[in-house]
């Protein structure tokens, strides 16, 4: 049965759905949307669209401020 057939009240009381609306046999378990979602990043990594996180920038940027910062103070 297809989702533009109406189902009749016996099936639709049987059909299940989550908390969003989708029905219970169309959803992927949690660990295979998290497989899917680690593959596909590793796909855009490897094609190179990466991207760096803000912390790492934030962390490269002050430890060269803080080298550059004690090269003056101490030389």
């Amino acid at each position: 049965m297809s989702d533009n057939e109406t189902p009749d009240p016996e099936q639709r009381q049987r059909i299940q759905r989550d908390i969003f609306g989708r029905r219970i046999d169309e959803v992927q378990p949690r660990w295979e949307r998290r497989k899917a979602k680690i593959r596909a990043e590793i796909e855009r990594n490897r094609r190179g669209e990466y991207k760096v996180p803000t912390w790492v920038l934030a962390a490269i940027l002050a430890a060269v401020v803080i080298g550059f910062t004690l090269f003056v103070i101490f030389a």
